[in-house]
C-alpha cells in the first residue's frame, strides 16, 4: 500500500528542479499541480522565480502543463497571466487526468514527471499511471480548506514511508540518477 504514495524524488521547492537535469533524465513534459506547487493557492499571479523556471524549461524544450483537480474556470484564471496549458478536473489520486495529459501531449510515461506537493493526490496519481513523481514542499504553510484533511492523512503516511525508507528526505535539488 505504501508504494502507491512513494515519490520518485523529493525536492524542497519546484523551482529547485533544474531543467537540464530533467533533460538528462529524458523528460519532455513536466506536469505540475497548481496550488501550493506552482503558485501559492491564495496568490494566482506567481513569482519572478516561477517565470525564470518557466524560461529555463522552455530553453530545454520541456513543456510545462498544469494538471489540477480544480475547475476549468479556476485554473484558466490562475494560469492566464502565465500562458500555460492545463488539464482541469484531473481527479487525482486517480490516474485519469495524467493519462489524458500523456495522450494529449503525445508522451510516454517515462518522458514525463509530475511535480506536486501532496502524497495523497499528486504522487498517488503519478504512481497509478507510471509517471515519475517529484514531491515538493508546499509554497506556503496554509492550505485551502479542501486540502486540510489530506494534509493530516499525509502526515501519517509520510511517517510510515520514512520508517520504511529512511533515505526519503527533501533535497535541495534533483540529482540525475539519484532516486530517493
Amino acid at each position: 500500500m505504501l508504494a502507491r504514495f512513494t515519490p520518485t524524488w523529493m525536492v524542497r521547492a519546484t523551482y529547485d528542479i533544474a531543467p537540464k537535469t530533467l533533460t538528462a533524465l529524458g523528460v519532455k513534459v513536466v506536469f505540475t499541480d497548481l496550488d501550493n506547487t506552482l503558485i501559492a493557492w491564495n496568490n494566482p499571479y506567481g513569482t519572478e522565480a516561477l517565470r525564470e523556471w518557466m524560461t529555463a524549461l522552455a530553453r530545454e524544450q520541456i513543456q510545462l502543463v498544469v494538471v489540477s483537480n480544480n475547475s476549468h474556470k479556476r485554473i484558466k484564471k490562475a494560469v492566464a497571466p502565465l500562458g500555460l496549458p492545463f488539464i482541469s478536473r484531473a481527479l487525482k489520486p486517480l490516474p485519469f487526468g495524467l493519462k489524458r495529459a500523456l495522450r494529449q501531449y503525445h508522451v510516454q510515461p517515462e518522458e514525463a514527471v509530475m511535480v506536486g506537493d501532496q502524497l495523497m493526490t499528486d504522487v498517488a496519481a503519478s504512481n497509478g499511471c507510471g509517471v515519475r513523481s517529484i514531491l515538493v514542499k508546499p509554497i506556503i504553510d496554509s492550505d485551502a480548506w479542501t486540502t486540510k484533511l489530506n494534509r493530516q492523512l499525509e502526515k501519517i503516511v509520510m511517517r510510515a514511508l520514512k520508517h520504511r525508507h529512511p533515505e526519503l528526505k527533501f533535497r535541495k535539488e534533483l540529482i540525475n540518477g539519484q532516486h530517493n
